[in-house]
């Protein structure tokens, strides 16, 4: 999988994943990581890539002249071979990030990603290069940095080959629909409190049926909307 970031700080970018699950996908070539710095792309001496917006109001509008260039230079430097990958830009007025998503996003060969800034891009290079607009949660944040290291960190994990061991991911939480059951180990008691006998049994039949009563009843206490 091939990740390209379209970014006013790739320094974000680079550093979040330079780090654990992520940074060892990197090095063992199961994970591919560009930045595209939109600056870069800004015609002007002093690297602006936002105007006010028409109409009026507060706040700036990034220009959509750098963000469809650092595109084109990014599409230049992909594979002769690869096709157009989906081009998914982090904002608050997207489709929900879920984990039905990022399991179909996993099969992509390469995804671009795009971070806005100030009150949001110049809805014409949405309208001509983006094909997926997806959110991470109903609150807004400072830039669509940490959206989009959000759903890299959830699609790389879906890659074959980055958690190492193959279905390690498969009963965790929304990948059945419901969420995980609650998780113990050693000691045997700690804090005044033992783990559930059933996993001490040592019958793999009565754990799976214990595993799936807790996540049926912690999805109904906790998330209901699941069911």
């Amino acid at each position: 999988m091939r990740f390209t970031v379209l970014t006013l700080f790739p320094e974000m970018i680079y550093g979040a994943t330079d780090h654990s699950i992520f940074k060892r996908g990197l090095e063992q070539g199961h994970l591919q990581l560009d930045c595209v710095n939109i600056r870069d792309f800004s015609g002007n001496k002093h690297n602006q890539v936002d105007d006010y917006p028409y109409g009026g109001g507060l706040g700036m509008v990034m220009k959509a002249r750098p963000i469809y260039d650092a595109y084109q230079h990014a599409l230049s430097k992909r594979p002769s071979t690869q096709k157009n990958p989906r081009f998914i830009y982090l904002t608050p007025a997207g489709k929900p990030l879920t984990q039905a998503i990022a399991n179909e996003l996993a099969n992509e060969e390469a995804l671009f990603l795009l971070c806005g800034h100030y009150e949001g891009i110049d809805e014409r290079v949405i309208e001509e290069i983006v094909t997926d607009e997806i959110s991470i949660g109903d609150y807004v944040l400072t830039g669509g940095e940490l959206a989009a290291l959000v759903l890299m960190d959830c699609v790389a994990r879906l890659v074959p080959g980055v958690l190492g061991k193959e279905g390690s991911f498969a009963d965790e939480s929304f990948m059945s629909g419901l969420l995980e059951y609650p998780q113990y180990t050693r000691p045997a008691e700690v804090l005044g409190r033992s783990v559930p006998d059933v996993l001490l049994s040592g019958d793999h039949g009565a754990v799976e049926k214990w595993r799936r009563e807790q996540s049926l009843q912690r999805t109904q206490s906790r998330r209901p909307d699941l069911l």
